[in-house]
């Protein structure tokens, strides 16, 4: 077959069964009962690679969340504030969780995707858009995730394996 590149939507079919949305390592999701998509991460255009952190023992944090940060809820939206937050002195931007979870908005701790930015904020390429700019302006960027649970809506992880189900204690 034909070789997938970005933007290729895709699902999975295991053993005959329906089509699957996506596994654990989904890159891209277009909502968490949709399909996956490839990304190339590689074509992002990084400008911060002189960029370094202040030590954590002079942060001064700022807990963001990218959908209730400005009207519009976008990474890009919450890009053209970050100035503002550097002209207040804070040195570390903490972004609550990110993976995408069911719906528009929420806090983010119901997430499925874990690899997936949530779509209703933007593209991957606009979350690293958001931490290139912080990065230019002297902020550091710290993400919020949450790898010990999964939301019920639209977690498939049963489906890829029964390693994770009830039935291997691990």
């Amino acid at each position: 077959g034909a070789a997938a590149s970005a933007g290729t939507r895709y699902r999975y079919r295991i053993d005959g069964t329906r089509a699957l949305p996506r596994s654990a390592l989904g890159m891209a999701a277009r909502r968490p009962h949709g399909d996956s998509v490839v990304v190339d991460h590689g074509a992002f255009a990084w400008r911060d690679a002189a960029f370094v952190p202040r030590p954590l023992s002079e942060a001064v944090l700022y807990e963001l969340h990218v959908g209730t940060f400005t009207p519009g809820g976008t990474y890009a939206a919450a890009a053209e504030k970050l100035e503002t937050l550097r002209d207040l002195g804070i040195t570390h931007v903490e972004l609550m969780p990110l993976a995408a979870f069911p719906g528009t908005r929420g806090w983010g701790y119901d997430g499925v995707d874990l690899y997936a930015p949530h779509p209703a904020y933007g593209a991957p390429d606009e979350l690293k858009a958001f931490i290139d700019r912080a990065h230019l302006l002297g902020l550091a960027v710290i993400l919020d995730v949450v790898y010990n649970h999964f939301g019920p809506d639209g977690n498939y992880l049963a489906q890829f394996g029964p390693y994770f189900t009830d039935r291997f204690k691990t």
